[in-house]
């Protein structure tokens, strides 16, 4: 009798019955269910794009990707065609050399400025942080040209420091103005404890605020990638040689010479996707966390 009173005890918590434990559970089933019938129809395009870039072309011509299950026909000559012949290969790599540094530098100079802004003391520091801020509203279209006729004399399109610069002054607004709102939420007794005991500006910046702001830095850093790898316009402005296209470029390239090879532009399509959803799902926790970052103090 004692078992059983104990068993039912850690069963129900305290105030709560089972019978209003099974109505709640029930609230929140039409919730959930609305929630996945949006989830498969926002992921329906995604997982037809993945089965078509490893259906052979015959049976792309014949049939749709939902009648898969009736064959069960696949292939990896997509990918070996689309890597080998058409390029995509070097412009995956170069769109990984164009994005790695792109999210390093600004993340870099974002940060050290957000510490500044957050904890250092220097004339018209709150003037200066208000106009980064108002540079947020400035479309970056606009300053296209005048930045590509400033670059084209020192022939910085003709290869890949142009594009880098180019994405880390255009990110430097939003990255400070995210990182300096979680830096000012760092407990002020800490920063003040380590320059107590004799560490310097960027050692406290190293030691402490660094650690203590990962979620930040990796929801920047995931923006400004995916930012960054998606870039298209920048991409066609800034680099001035064909051999350094990103797949961005070589994807529509494939499009006007192959627009009837479904088989090819759903492998080089899904080869772009593959690397944002791999950052993405690697690193949500912190996107999540990043993203509430500074909201409450």
């Amino acid at each position: 009798m004692s078992t059983n009173v104990a068993t039912e005890r850690i069963a129900v918590p305290a105030g709560e019955t089972v019978s209003a434990r099974v109505l709640r559970a029930l609230n929140r089933t039409p919730v959930h269910i609305f929630l996945g019938i949006i989830a498969v129809i926002w992921l329906a395009p995604t997982i037809g794009l993945l089965v078509t870039s490893f259906r052979p072309r015959s049976d792309i011509q014949s049939t749709g990707w939902w009648e898969v299950l009736g064959t069960l026909r696949f292939t990896l000559e997509n990918y070996q065609s689309v890597i080998n012949a058409n390029g995509m290969g070097r412009a995956f790599l170069n769109s990984l050399f164009i994005a790695v540094p792109s999210t390093l530098l600004p993340l870099l100079v974002c940060s050290l400025a957000a510490y500044a802004f957050s904890w250092l003391r220097f004339p018209f520091r709150d003037t200066i942080f208000l106009v980064i801020v108002a540079l947020l509203m400035v479309p970056v279209q606009v300053a296209f040209l005048p930045v590509q006729q400033l670059f084209a004399p020192l022939k910085l399109t003709q290869g890949f420091f142009g594009i880098w610069l180019a994405h880390t002054a255009f990110a430097l607004p939003f990255g400070i103005f995210l990182l300096r709102n979680f830096f000012i939420t760092l407990p002020r007794d800490l920063i003040e404890a380590a320059r107590i005991d004799g560490s310097s500006t960027l050692g406290v910046f190293r030691n402490i605020v660094v650690p203590l702001s990962v979620p930040a830095l990796a929801a920047y850093g995931i923006f400004q990638f995916l930012w960054v790898w998606n870039d298209l316009l920048m991409a066609l402005i800034f680099i001035g040689n064909n051999a350094n296209y990103p797949m961005t470029i070589q994807v529509t390239t494939l499009l006007g010479t192959y627009g009837s090879e479904w088989h090819l532009l759903a492998a080089s399509a899904f080869l772009l996707m593959f690397v944002p959803l791999a950052v993405f799902f690697s690193l949500q926790r912190y996107f999540v966390q990043g993203l509430l970052a500074g909201s409450v103090k």
